[in-house]
C-alpha cells in the first residue's frame, strides 16, 4: 500500500475544496479517484477539465467509452476499469461491447473493433504509429482529427490510470458490481 491520502468534503485541504465541490455536485459523492488526486489540485482539476474537453470531440459516448476503457485495460487499470464500465453501463453502452474490451476480446461492430484495436496500438506503441495502423483506422470510417481525439483520450487515461497505480485508492462502492482485475502482474 502507499501513503497518499484520499480526500472528502471534510478533509480535503482549501486548495482543493472547490473542486471536490463540483465533483460532489455532479456525481452526487467524491469518487475515491478524484479525493486521491486532489493532493495535487492542478492534477484533479486537469484531469475534470481533459474529460469534459474529451465529452466534446467528434465520439459518440459509445465510442468514448471504448478508447477509456481499452486504454485502461491495456495500462491494467483496475479501478478505472470498474469505473468506465459503470459508466458505460449508465451510458447504455452495449454490455457486449464493454464486456468484449473487459475480456480483451474483438467486438462484434467492426467499427467499435477498429477503435479498440486502434486505441489500443495507441497506447502499447505509445503514439509511434505506422501506416497500417492509420489505414485501418481510416478504413473504419473514421479521420485524422479523431487520430488525435485517440490521443485526448489516452491522456486523460494515462493521468487517471498512472494516479491509481502509484496511489491505490479503495475502489468506491459504486464500482464494485462492474469490479475487474487485471489478468497478469506488471513489469516495474
Amino acid at each position: 500500500m502507499t501513503d497518499f491520502n484520499t480526500y472528502s468534503l471534510e478533509t480535503v485541504p482549501a486548495a482543493g475544496r472547490e473542486t471536490l465541490e463540483t465533483v460532489n455536485q455532479a456525481y452526487g459523492f467524491v469518487p475515491n479517484l478524484i479525493g486521491t488526486m486532489v493532493e495535487a489540485p492542478a492534477l484533479a482539476s486537469a484531469y475534470l477539465d481533459i474529460g469534459k474537453r474529451f465529452g466534446k470531440t467528434s465520439f459518440t459516448e459509445t465510442e468514448r467509452q471504448v478508447i477509456l476503457i481499452a486504454a485502461s485495460r491495456i495500462n491494467g487499470c483496475e479501478y478505472c476499469m470498474a469505473a468506465h464500465s459503470t459508466v458505460a453501463g449508465m451510458a447504455k453502452v452495449p454490455g457486449d461491447v464493454v464486456n468484449a474490451i473487459r475480456e480483451d476480446a474483438p467486438i462484434a461492430d467492426e467499427r467499435l473493433e477498429a477503435l479498440r484495436q486502434f486505441t489500443v496500438a495507441v497506447v502499447e506503441k505509445r503514439g509511434w504509429l505506422d501506416q497500417a495502423d492509420l489505414e485501418a483506422f481510416y478504413s473504419a470510417g473514421f479521420d485524422r482529427q479523431q487520430v488525435l481525439e485517440v490521443v485526448l483520450g489516452v491522456a486523460m487515461k494515462t493521468l487517471s490510470n498512472f494516479t491509481n497505480h502509484i496511489a491505490e485508492p479503495a475502489l468506491d462502492d459504486a464500482f464494485k458490481a462492474n469490479e475487474w482485475h487485471a489478468p497478469t502482474t506488471h513489469a516495474a
